[in-house]
């Protein structure tokens, strides 16, 4: 029998990736051949996006390209976009199929049901009970663990809480199942995802009060040996007795990644978070105390509407004085049904955007790199991947989270790859601004 050849494309965040990953095991080996997604293939799968207008418009910018690896080709649309604009996806042209958010786990059915590929789409409305674990494995060298999805913060620019539904947890137990097969499985780090981890557990959890707190301490009691890394947490939902746990964990790397979104009090509270920026650099403050060396990242929106001047520098001053170590910056992007694409001010042009998020990109720079300075001559940790593309270096990351490589013509990479490796790190290329270092045998 000639297998089909099935291909995926990830759109977005590390949840996606997980769900993508757990998605691609469904089709069997027995009946489907997984290829690249830039080669030739019978079914393209595209996980979307729906968290600024350009990733919608990067999704029609990949139907194009699979239509051009085969024009004939059957492509599926899953993901936020797919959930949230079923019509407008399908109206795509090559779109054959658009499944919602429990329908995109179930695409097996739908690919073996000849009389349904004579539709157009099919998406239903989000449940808002159903969870549906995922995990990613064997495609990359950490694996992204989903514990939680969905949302209940209504910040006022963003549309995942429509695309994804309410806050629902994995329990405690299938968490630590999950955990301990993926190290017996060979897999070194592992990234807890979500939507919103912090905000993870509640009463539907085998009917008690489950917090973020008691996952993290359970985690870090199995045997099995691995890294832990967590992804994005909001800084409410960081509590000071997590910060000091997480300082003394055996497993749980030294790396915070914390959304900011705006240095203004005046615009965090048209955004509607639930901190302002004294508590942001209350947090920061504490692990830096506990962990002077913990790697902590932070999202950026500029542009919002209504962010004059004067907002904008009291964000850059503020980031200045704030000893974080990189910034992701986003330009705004209003976003359908969301309370912010009502305010009535006067909206940031592109220019001034651009502009804006040239600023914050070049302090971003200058933080990294003196952050990767500080580390010079310290010994780490570094978790090689697997060399497929590279010729001159073999990279990876530490446990704080600083890009590593070493010279391939120095070491063999296939010793390395894979693997958790104690290396001395010695300075900052220039070209990359990564950091070499040299193994310790």
């Amino acid at each position: 029998m000639l297998k089909k050849k099935v291909a995926f494309y990830t759109m977005g965040c590390k949840l996606n990736y997980a769900e993508t990953s757990t998605i691609a095991r469904k089709f069997s080996n027995l009946y489907y051949q997984h290829v690249p997604f830039k080669s030739y293939a019978d079914i393209y799968v595209i996980n979307s996006c729906s968290v600024t207008k350009n990733a919608e418009i990067e999704f029609r910018h990949i139907v194009r390209s699979a239509m051009k690896n085969n024009s004939k080709a059957f492509i599926v649309a899953i993901g936020c976009y797919a959930q949230f604009n079923p019509k407008g996806v399908s109206s795509i042209i090559g779109v054959d199929l658009v499944l919602g958010y429990e329908e995109k786990f179930k695409i097996i059915d739908y690919l073996n049901r000849e009389w349904f590929l004579k539709k157009k789409y099919y998406a239903k409305i989000i449940s808002r009970k159903t969870y549906i674990p995922s995990f990613s494995v064997g495609d990359r060298t950490r694996s992204f663990l989903k514990i939680q999805d969905g949302c209940d913060y209504k910040c006022s620019y963003c549309i995942i809480p429509m695309s994804r539904g309410p806050s629902r947890s994995e329990s405690i137990e299938n968490i630590l199942k999950n955990i301990r097969f993926l190290f017996n499985k060979g897999v070194k780090e592992i990234v807890l995802t979500g939507v919103n981890i912090g905000d993870y557990g509640g009463r539907n959890i085998y009917g008690k009060n489950i917090r973020f707190f008691d996952l993290i301490q359970s985690i870090d009691q199995i045997e099995e040996k691995g890294r832990i890394r967590l992804s994005s947490i909001e800084p409410n939902l960081l509590q000071n007795e997590c910060i000091e746990f997480l300082s003394k964990s055996k497993h749980f790397v030294p790396h915070f990644h914390l959304p900011l979104q705006s240095g203004s009090n005046d615009i965090l509270v048209k955004m509607h978070r639930r901190y302002r920026r004294e508590l942001y650099q209350e947090k920061v403050k504490k692990i830096r105390s506990l962990m002077p060396y913990a790697y902590i990242g932070s999202d950026l929106i500029v542009g919002f509407p209504g962010e004059s001047h004067k907002h904008f520098l009291e964000t850059y001053h503020f980031l200045k004085k704030l000893e974080i170590s990189f910034l992701h910056i986003f330009p705004y992007s209003t976003r359908p049904n969301t309370k912010s694409s009502t305010i009535q001010e006067e909206n940031i042009s592109k220019k001034i955007q651009w502009k804006r998020n040239k600023i914050l990109r070049v302090l971003s720079n200058n933080k990294y790199r003196f952050f990767c300075k500080k580390q010079m001559n310290t010994k780490k940790t570094v978790l090689f991947e697997r060399n497929s593309t590279h010729k001159e270096y073999l990279y990876g990351y530490t446990e704080n989270y600083i890009r590593t490589k070493i010279p391939l013509h120095s070491y063999n990479s296939s010793i390395y790859e894979n693997t958790l490796q104690d290396v001395l790190l010695t300075k900052v290329d220039n070209k990359d601004g990564i950091m070499i270092a040299e193994p310790i045998n």
